[in-house]
C-alpha cells in the first residue's frame, strides 16, 4: 500500500475518532451525570473541559507539528485520546470525568496535524480531494455521536459509547506509527512562551463565559469580568505577535484575503451549524403535550439526523472533483446559503419527521460543502510551514463560533420557558431563523475580500482526483 494511502487511512480514522467526542456525550449528558454524581453544572463541565482543552491544544500543538515535526505531534495527541476515552469508559466519579475530558480535547489537534500530513504526503494533483474528503469525514464525525449515543446506551450503555473512539483512536495510532513518514516541511525558530500563554488565557477567559454563562448569570460579575479578561489578553496576544521575530501565529498571514474571510465564515457558520445540532434533536424530543413537539425518544431523535450525515460525507467526497466546475470560494458561499435555508425551513416547517429529516438532509448538504472547502481555501493559501497554525486557528474559530451559536440557541429558548418547564414554540422558532441569519451572513463574507489580490501560492495546488479513487485501488 502506498504512502498516500496509509496516511489518508490513518488521519481519516484520526478524524473520526476525534470529532466523534464533540457530540458524542450530548444526548446522554444527564444519564451520565446521573451515575457518577454529577448535578447539572458538573455536566456542563463535562463540555466545557472538553471545549477549552481542544481550544487550547489545537493551535499550540499545531504549531508545534510545524516546528519538531507533525508525525510526533499526531500520535502525541492520539495518545491522548484513547487514554482519555478508556478513563471516560471507566470513570468512577466527575473528577475522573474530567480529567478524561481535557485528555479528550487535545487529540483536537489532530486535525491540524492531519492536514499538514497529508500535504506532505499528496501531490498537488489530488491534494483538494484528499482535504475535502477528510474534511467531510471530520464533520460526519462531528455528528456521528448525535445519532448513536441513544441507541448505542440503550443497548450497552453510555460507558460503552467510549470503545468507538478508543478503537479508533487504537487504530490511528497503529497505522501513524508504522506507517506515517516525518513531515518534510518544517518552519524554523521556536514557540513563542508568552504568545503561547496569551492565547490560552483569552482562549479560556472567552470559552468559560460562552459555556457557563446560563448557569452563572450573564450580568454576573464573574461573567463580566472574565469577557474584559479575554478582551485584553486577546488585545495584548495580537500584540505581541505582531512585534515577534518569531510569532506563534504570523499576523500577516492571518490578513491574507483568503485567510481572514474564511476564517470569519468559519465563525459564522459554525455558530449555525452547532446550533441547529444541538437543538433540532431536542426539539423533536419536545413532548407532544407542548403543542409542537414530536414526543420522540433519543434514538428516533438521532435517525431524523442521520439524512445529514449521509448528505455531508457524500459532498465532501465529491467537492475536489466538483471544483474544477466549481470554485472552492463558490462552494463555501453556497455551502453556507443551502445551510442558512435548512436551518429557516426548520424554523417554519417542524410538524412531523419527515419535515425534520429533510431538513437534516439539506443541512448535511450545506455543511458538507462549507467543511470541505474551508480547509482546502487555508491549505492552498499559505506556505507548507504554515499550514498546521493556520487550520488550527481555522479549526479554534468554528469553535469558538459553536460555542456561541449554542449559547445563543439556549438564550433565545430559554427565554420562553413556561410554567411547566417546556419553552414555547416561538423560542425554538428565533432560535433557528438566527441560525438561518448566521449562516447567510458566512456565506456573503468571502465577497469582501474578493477585490484584493490573492497570493499566487493561493493557486499552486491544481485540483485533484478523489481518494475514494485510492481506496478502491488499494482493495
Amino acid at each position: 500500500m502506498s504512502s498516500t494511502r496509509i496516511t489518508f487511512i490513518a488521519v481519516a480514522t484520526s478524524f473520526t475518532a476525534v470529532a466523534s467526542l464533540q457530540s458524542l456525550i450530548i444526548p446522554v449528558l444527564t444519564t451520565i451525570g446521573t451515575d457518577i454524581g454529577a448535578d447539572a453544572i458538573g455536566q456542563t463541565w463535562m463540555l466545557t473541559a472538553w471545549l477549552i482543552s481542544a481550544a487550547v491544544a489545537t493551535p499550540l500543538l499545531g504549531r508545534a507539528g510545524d516546528l519538531v515535526g507533525r508525525r510526533r505531534m499526531y500520535l502525541l495527541a492520539l495518545g491522548a485520546v484513547a487514554v482519555g476515552s478508556l478513563l471516560s469508559a471507566f470513570a468512577p466519579n466527575l473528577t475522573v470525568m474530567l480529567i478524561a475530558r481535557i485528555l479528550q480535547g487535545l487529540g483536537a489537534a489532530v486535525f491540524p496535524l492531519g492536514f499538514g500530513l497529508v500535504r506532505d504526503a499528496f501531490p498537488a494533483t489530488r491534494l483538494a480531494g484528499a482535504i475535502g474528503a477528510l474534511s467531510a469525514i471530520m464533520a460526519v464525525g462531528s455528528g456521528l455521536g448525535t445519532v448513536i449515543a441513544g441507541p448505542v446506551a440503550a443497548a450497552i450503555g453510555w460507558r460503552g459509547l467510549f470503545a468507538l473512539p478508543l478503537v479508533l483512536a487504537t487504530a490511528g495510532l497503529a497505522l501513524g506509527y508504522f506507517g506515517l513518514s516525518r513531515s518534510a516541511a518544517r518552519s524554523t525558530g521556536r514557540i513563542n512562551v508568552l504568545a503561547a500563554v496569551l492565547l490560552s488565557g483569552w482562549l479560556v477567559a472567552l470559552l468559560l463565559p460562552l459555556s457557563s454563562g446560563n448557569q452563572w448569570g450573564w450580568g454576573s460579575p464573574l461573567v463580566i469580568a472574565l469577557f474584559v479578561a479575554a478582551a485584553g489578553l486577546a488585545a495584548a496576544w495580537v500584540t505581541v505577535e505582531v512585534r515577534s521575530r518569531t510569532p506563534l501565529v504570523d499576523m500577516r498571514m492571518m490578513r491574507l484575503p483568503a485567510v481572514w474571510t474564511t476564517n470569519l465564515t468559519a465563525l459564522l457558520t459554525g455558530a449555525a451549524m452547532f446550533g441547529v445540532w444541538a437543538y433540532l434533536p431536542r426539539l423533536a424530543e419536545t413532548p407532544t403535550a407542548s403543542g409542537y413537539g414530536l414526543g420522540v425518544d433519543a434514538s428516533t431523535a438521532g435517525l431524523i439526523m442521520l439524512p445529514m450525515l449521509v448528505t455531508m460525507a457524500s459532498v465532501g467526497f465529491i467537492a475536489g472533483p466538483l471544483s474544477r466546475v466549481l470554485p472552492f470560494a463558490a462552494q463555501l458561499t453556497i455551502g453556507a446559503l443551502v445551510s442558512g435555508a435548512a436551518s429557516l425551513s426548520i424554523a417554519l416547517f417542524h410538524g412531523d419527521v419527515l419535515q425534520l429529516a429533510a431538513a437534516a438532509a439539506a443541512l448535511g448538504l450545506g455543511t458538507g460543502l462549507v467543511t470541505s472547502s474551508t480547509p482546502n481555501l487555508i491549505v492552498r493559501s499559505v506556505p507548507a510551514d504554515q499550514v498546521g497554525i493556520a487550520t488550527g486557528m481555522n479549526a479554534n474559530i468554528r469553535t469558538i463560533g459553536g460555542a456561541i451559536g449554542t449559547t445563543v440557541f439556549a438564550a433565545a429558548i430559554g427565554a420562553t420557558l413556561g410554567a411547566g418547564g417546556l419553552p414555547a414554540e416561538s423560542g425554538y422558532v428565533a432560535a433557528f431563523v438566527i441560525g438561518a441569519v448566521l449562516a447567510v451572513a458566512g456565506g456573503v463574507v468571502p465577497f469582501l475580500g474578493r477585490s484584493r489580490t490573492v497570493r499566487p501560492a493561493a493557486r499552486m495546488i491544481p485540483v485533484v482526483e478523489s481518494p475514494l479513487e485510492e481506496i478502491a485501488e488499494a482493495a
